[in-house]
């Protein structure tokens, strides 16, 4: 799992191409002040069983310790494949992303996720100090 999140002034969202086929057909725009915006990117090893619960355990605890710097309590998810080479398979990734959202919910944090399998606009204003911007290898 590899994970860049962002302490964001502001972030907007706009579906903008399909990628996947099989993608629900979603045309969406939407946007957050103050929130996290963490870009997800699920790998191939991530999917096996043992990798599975501690990258779900990391990432969730990742994204609470940046919402807390802040007292953050918006957080979108965002799935991003381009910050590596080896992709989990689509429907991994899409689960992940559930099930972290669903989690990050029942604790407390509003959570909104970005159109699965789409290329999406965005407008992102992020605060300017150092943890406002982090990048994470799990």
């Amino acid at each position: 799992m590899k994970i860049l999140t962002f302490q964001a002034r502001r972030f907007r969202w706009k579906s903008y191409s399909k990628t996947l086929e099989d993608a629900i057909d979603e045309e969406v725009e939407d946007s957050v002040e103050d929130a996290v915006v963490a870009f997800l990117h699920a790998e191939e090893r991530d999917v096996e069983p043992e990798q599975d619960a501690r990258v779900f355990r990391h990432t969730l605890k990742h994204i609470k310790w940046i919402a807390n710097k802040r007292d953050l309590r918006q957080v979108v998810l965002h799935s991003f494949t381009h910050l590596g080479a080896r992709n989990a398979d689509p429907d991994y990734a899409r689960t992940l992303i559930e099930r972290l959202a669903e989690r990050l919910g029942t604790t407390g944090y509003e959570v909104r996720t970005t159109p699965f399998g789409w290329f999406c606009e965005w407008d992102l204003a992020v605060y300017g100090e150092s943890l406002a911007k982090v990048w994470k290898e799990i």
